[in-house]
């Protein structure tokens, strides 16, 4: 414990630890580091501990002076924390206050935890406006209003997305984006009773409509107008949100990107079109086998699907309420996914699977029914598994509190000490998306040109002929006669 203590003081005071003095008495400067760590990540705070604000050396800085009355203080303490008055939730648990002797003194440790959603914010003083606290650094701080409402609303079960808009009606539906859902649905879904609906009582059924019983009032909810709104509906309700994608892979020069959709007026920009737009583009590039079975290519993997769940968490965790950016980045070497709103349960139990609530619950529904979403904390474990399988970095998820966003780093790069020579010699026979489909089409036309292959796809000429190389150096792929009389062989 002594040497323990020692690493630990030696750190100073950081996001996850506060040192008080704590002589005879619990300090009242403890409530608010107690409400900053339930509302964070939670840490640990140390009674007993003086601090010399004007000693140089870090490893000097805190000493250990101990308490006058260890059991006093700890008793003080339980009986503050589950007045009320003081302390808005007591979060602990008996072992989560203990007295312990570090250098012939004793100290009281109190290690507080993060604080479900359901009980965010927690609070002191009775005062929720001036007794929510957040931590920063080595530093507690005032909540803001927007993250006061965003704990808030996160507390409530039944999610974001639920909430009644009032006067937005089935006129600010687009029919084309509703169209194309439905027609996904149904593919889906063949058999499905909601198949024979109108659009309007589809949508109810779906929470994207709602009748109140009382009032007999009805309109869209904010899932309805988010994900299949016509553009200016949206943009006027949510004029806090921006949608983006943007790719920079492939560039020539000083190009800035080779492909980008954000708003322009050329597309109905609701949640929906984003991503059906996004989709295909963010994975055309990713590694596959080349398989074909007769003239169907088999196209999906762990790898596509880990991405659609990417997209789908970014979506369905989403805080449309704040001022922020739903944001995808395409890089040749990884992609990046960015949305509005903080994590609701620590990284921790995300990347074990833990369960939560998705802010979004109804957009969950949405995509759920059409394929998109896993089960219930199982999404962010199977992007996991997909990228270790291809020995990949492993994914980070990164919270930005000053930016009120959840970042998700997705590296397509091989962890070089992880992977074997059999592994890289595997990895060298997949091809992307387009490459794949590049011997798809000259499988199936073998005098088909460059410029027909470019036409076709949508890219250039110049990229097509550097996936063409490619697939020769690969062995995948010659060339037999001339320029104009010869044609392709595929030996995949």
């Amino acid at each position: 414990m002594k040497t323990d203590l020692r690493q630990v003081l030696a750190c100073g005071e950081h996001a996850g630890l506060e040192c008080k003095l704590a002589r005879n008495d619990v300090p009242v400067s403890v409530w608010a580091t107690y409400s900053a760590f339930a509302n964070t990540h939670g840490g640990t705070i140390l009674l007993g501990i003086r601090e010399d604000a004007e000693e140089s050396d870090p490893a000097k800085r805190f000493k250990v002076v101990g308490v006058e009355d260890a059991e006093k203080i700890r008793r003080d303490f339980w009986n503050i924390v589950h007045n009320p008055e003081k302390v808005s939730h007591n979060i602990l648990r008996e072992d989560d206050v203990r007295i312990v002797e570090a250098e012939g003194k004793k100290i009281v440790v109190v290690n507080v935890p993060q604080a479900s959603y359901t009980v965010k914010p927690v609070y002191i003083n009775n005062n929720l406006s001036r007794g929510a606290f957040r931590r920063n650094h080595e530093g507690d701080y005032h909540c803001t209003d927007q993250e006061l409402r965003m704990m808030m609303r996160d507390a409530n079960d039944d999610g974001n997305d639920r909430t009644f808009l009032p006067h937005y009606t089935m006129d600010d539906i687009d029919d084309t984006t509703l169209k194309h859902y439905r027609q996904i649905f149904l593919t889906s879904n063949p058999d499905h009773v909601f198949n024979n609906l109108d659009d309007k009582e589809f949508l109810r059924q779906l929470g994207g409509y709602i009748v109140n019983r009382e009032t007999q009032e009805e309109g869209l909810t904010m899932a309805g107008l988010l994900m299949f709104g016509k553009g200016l509906s949206v943009r006027e309700r949510f004029s806090n949100l921006r949608m983006d994608y943007i790719d920079k892979t492939h560039l020539i020069g000083d190009e800035r990107y080779s492909d980008r959709i954000t708003y322009d007026g050329t597309w109905e920009n609701n949640v929906f079109n984003f991503m059906r737009m996004v989709l295909p583009r963010l994975t055309r590039d990713l590694p596959r086998p080349f398989r074909m079975e007769g003239m169907q290519r088999i196209d999906d993997t762990p790898q596509h699907k880990a991405v659609r769940e990417a997209l789908t968490n970014a979506i369905i965790h989403a805080d449309f309420m704040l001022n922020g950016l739903l944001r995808v980045e395409k890089c040749n070497d990884r992609f990046v996914l960015t949305n509005p709103g903080l994590l609701k349960i620590p990284v921790r139990q995300i990347y074990e699977g833990g369960e939560t609530k998705a802010r979004n619950q109804q957009m969950q529904i949405m995509l759920r029914m059409i394929g998109y979403g896993e089960n219930l904390g199982s999404g962010f474990p199977l992007i996991l598994s997909a990228w270790n399988e291809k020995h990949w970095l492993k994914p980070e998820l990164i919270e930005q509190p000053d930016l009120m966003q959840v970042k998700l780093i997705l590296h397509i790069e091989a962890e070089a000490q992880n992977v074997t020579k059999d592994d890289t010699k595997d990895v060298t026979k997949e091809l992307s998306e387009r490459q794949s489909r590049v011997l798809s089409e000259m499988q199936q036309n073998s005098s088909i040109t460059i410029p027909e292959l470019s036409s076709r796809m949508g890219v250039t000429e110049r990229t097509i002929k550097r996936d063409i190389d490619l697939l020769q150096k690969r062995g995948l792929l010659t060339r037999e006669g001339g320029r104009k009389e010869g044609r392709w062989q595929v030996k995949a």
